[in-house]
């Protein structure tokens, strides 16, 4: 039971999801989220019944979008709340994929939206090496063991894997949009190209409801006292960040895990 007093602002819990999406510490990803997603619903369940989702994610990680946005939806129906999902400049890739957890979505009409699509690949850099004389000696277990190194020549039937795997996921990508979206999407397939656009085209193919901001739509829905009440994963205190190292080692990180990961966006 949760006590108000009669002067009380009705609180609208927002959660801001801001960056890449990724299961590298300091990004976006369910673990890093869920307790302020959590909490979120748990102040909406007890009050206003709405929880308010801010997006401003390029893209990122396939399995940390569906992640989130399944926990989201859980979390919904679990508690009755019902959820905005708002897009601030940018919520393409798996940026939209989160906001299809959302009930409704908002955007500006200028703001980034779409990109339904997953791209991957790498280098190839066994000539390069080659040329500088370099001898690569390398021992697997397993034929395809080595499939996709750099260092080594593109093998038959290596881009029909790959291209396969990216197919896999952009139908979930695809079948997730339809689930969410439904009768609201408009036009043909071609939304499904991986086209990024702006607001205002994303409204007419029905991959956002309207326009809006979150204050705004905190006081239309729920009137001019209501505020908001922002929610996000504590910051972790690390010496590497105090001393300005922790930045390279996020790059290094980044790095290693680019050419080996699927992303949307």
């Amino acid at each position: 039971m949760t006590l108000r007093l009669p002067w009380s602002r009705p609180c609208v819990p927002v959660i801001r999801l801001a960056g890449l999406i990724s299961p590298r510490e300091g990004a976006v990803n369910l673990e890093r989220f869920a307790p302020a997603i959590d909490r979120g619903f748990d102040l909406a369940k007890g009050g206003t019944k709405l929880l308010i989702l801010a997006i401003e994610s390029p893209g990122g990680s396939p399995v940390q979008s569906d992640l989130i946005g399944r926990h989201i939806r859980r979390k919904a129906e679990e508690t009755g709340v019902r959820v905005l999902a708002v897009i601030g400049d940018v919520g393409a890739s798996g940026g939209y994929w989160i906001a299809c957890a959302g009930d409704e979505i908002f955007a500006n009409p200028m703001s980034i939206v779409g990109s339904i699509g997953v791209v991957g690949g790498g280098f190839g850099l066994h000539d390069l090496i080659r040329r500088f004389g370099i001898e690569r000696r390398i021992v697997t277990a397993g034929a395809n063991k080595l499939r996709n190194d750099p260092f080594s020549p593109e093998r038959p039937g290596d881009a029909a894997f790959n291209q396969a795997l990216l197919d896999d996921i952009h139908d979930a990508f695809k079948a997730w949009v339809r689930e969410r979206r439904g009768a609201a999407l408009k036009g043909d397939d071609t939304v499904f190209d991986g086209s990024y656009m702006l607001g205002s085209a994303a409204k007419a193919r029905g991959l956002i409801d309207g326009f809006g901001d979150v204050r705004g739509l905190i006081t239309g829905r729920c009137g001019p006292r209501a505020k908001p009440v922002f929610l996000g994963p504590k910051r972790k205190f690390s010496l590497l960040r105090l001393f300005g190292r922790s930045s390279l080692i996020e790059l290094a990180n980044a790095m290693e895990a680019e050419a080996l990961t699927p992303k949307l966006g």
